[in-house]
């Protein structure tokens, strides 16, 4: 029998979501830009670069990380840590770890603030697959006035566009059972803060943006191996249902309460990095190790919906990044770099191609982040072996292969703006621009 999962939570908000309301047409608010479908159609970056051309800025950052730069208005907002965990560090104290959130100037790279958060609690140790992502690997969000970053142990932070913290909210201090860490990304839902605290507690957390108090909590067993971010997906003008993918199921909550709404079982099963993908009606859950797949299902009904509302589901999967749904076609880079092309309505796969890693198999994951587009041009960017530019066509194109900037890991989904593409390292934040 499924495992049933008790789910609790309290009553809050009337309205309909109205989704970063507040920022402009060409920011890129959260992880993977607005509503976290990682697209820029009307952007024109740059589709080739080098270190001598294209690179408008190079920032040095204070530490390593994997989070993504988001940018609003005229900053570019990006995390950080030091002081325990990177090469530099001659501490072996978690004690002495330092998360910040650093804002730049977007059209100059200068530093315009940072803000500083030491480590709460002691953190899992710097050992294992926590050393290919580290301890900032949360992208935050921002309302167009304020910005939430998620720092697992430490807690979810708010601040001001002028770096002043507004409030800090513990989720928990615990661990999975691997210890890989934090993952998730914070959004944001009415005046609510949405936080998959799945290593820290076990748990999907409702916070008050304005004072960071838990309006609900929804504990789940399954969510300790669930690193992905969650996603919002409209059902009617009425409803909106709060999608979470954890290892083997898909849960629709009610984002107001944290209440479970329906549930279905997936393919994808072990533990679920990508985050949840929102279409048209239906939702796209993909990951696992022990069992992998993509499944598609279709949003609303109440209960268990695994045999009524599961459109198709195949073998195929994408083990961290999050794949790009536009123009009805599903595009991935795998855990052994092929590039997929799966048709969106059945789920045919249209191809699978290899790309050139040469010079970039120092171990781990090829890929971490998760593809973005603009002008029907995908940018997936590799871990060590630069970024492929692809077109966003049912045939595959490579349109060009950019070498990396520089020789650390590249584990961040880029950012796009306007004729501008943010790229991060673990040393440097990039503004790439195409004149």
């Amino acid at each position: 029998m499924r495992t049933r999962i008790l789910f609790l939570g309290i009553w809050a908000g009337l309205f309909p979501p109205a989704l970063m309301s507040r920022t402009q047409a060409e920011d890129w608010p959260q992880f993977r830009g607005v509503e976290g479908r990682a697209l820029a159609v009307s952007a024109n970056p740059p589709v080739s670069w080098s270190n001598q051309q294209g690179v408008k800025w190079k920032k040095s950052l204070p530490g390593p990380g994997s989070s993504s730069p988001i940018v609003i208005k005229n900053n570019v907002l990006v995390t950080c840590y030091t002081g325990y965990g990177t090469s530099s560090s001659d501490s072996n104290d978690s004690s002495h770890l330092l998360r910040g959130l650093l804002c730049l100037n977007r059209e100059t790279g200068a530093e315009e603030w940072k803000l500083n958060v030491p480590s709460t609690s002691s953190e899992d140790r710097y050992t294992g697959y926590l050393t290919e992502h580290g301890y900032a690997s949360s992208t935050p969000v921002s309302d167009g006035e304020n910005i939430y970053c998620f720092f697992g142990k430490s807690g979810v932070v708010a601040c001001d566009l002028k770096g002043k913290k507004l409030w800090q909210s513990n989720v928990g201090t615990d661990s999975d059972p691997r210890r890989w860490g934090s993952a998730a990304s914070p959004i944001l839902y009415k005046d609510i803060v949405i936080v998959n605290a799945s290593s820290e507690s076990q748990s999907v957390r409702g916070l008050d943006k304005k004072t960071g108090k838990e309006i609900w909590k929804a504990p789940a067993s399954r969510l300790a191996l669930s690193f992905g971010t969650p996603a919002l997906a409209k059902v009617s003008d009425q409803r909106t249902d709060l999608i979470v993918a954890a290892p083997g199921e898909v849960w629709g909550l009610n984002p107001d309460t944290g209440k479970l709404i329906w549930y279905a079982g997936v393919r994808s099963d072990g533990n679920i990095s990508p985050s949840v993908l929102v279409g048209d009606g239906v939702v796209y859950i993909t990951g696992g190790f022990t069992g992998k797949g993509t499944t598609c299902i279709r949003v609303g009904g109440k209960g268990d919906v695994t045999k009524t509302h599961i459109e198709w589901s195949i073998k195929q999967s994408s083990y961290v990044p999050t794949p790009l749904l536009h123009n009805n076609l599903l595009h991935w880079v795998n855990e052994e770099g092929i590039a997929v092309c799966a048709d969106a309505k059945t789920g045919k796969i249209l191809y699978e191609e290899r790309l050139s890693l040469q010079g970039g198999g120092r171990g781990g994951k090829p890929f971490y982040a998760s593809p973005v587009l603009a002008q029907n041009k995908i940018y997936a960017v590799s871990r060590k072996a630069g970024v492929f530019v692809l077109a966003g066509d049912s045939k595959f194109e490579q349109i060009s292969a950019n070498k990396p900037l520089d020789d650390t890991d590249f584990n961040a989904t880029p950012a796009i703006a306007g004729n501008q593409l943010f790229l991060r390292s673990n040393k440097f934040l990039y503004c790439l621009e195409s004149k």
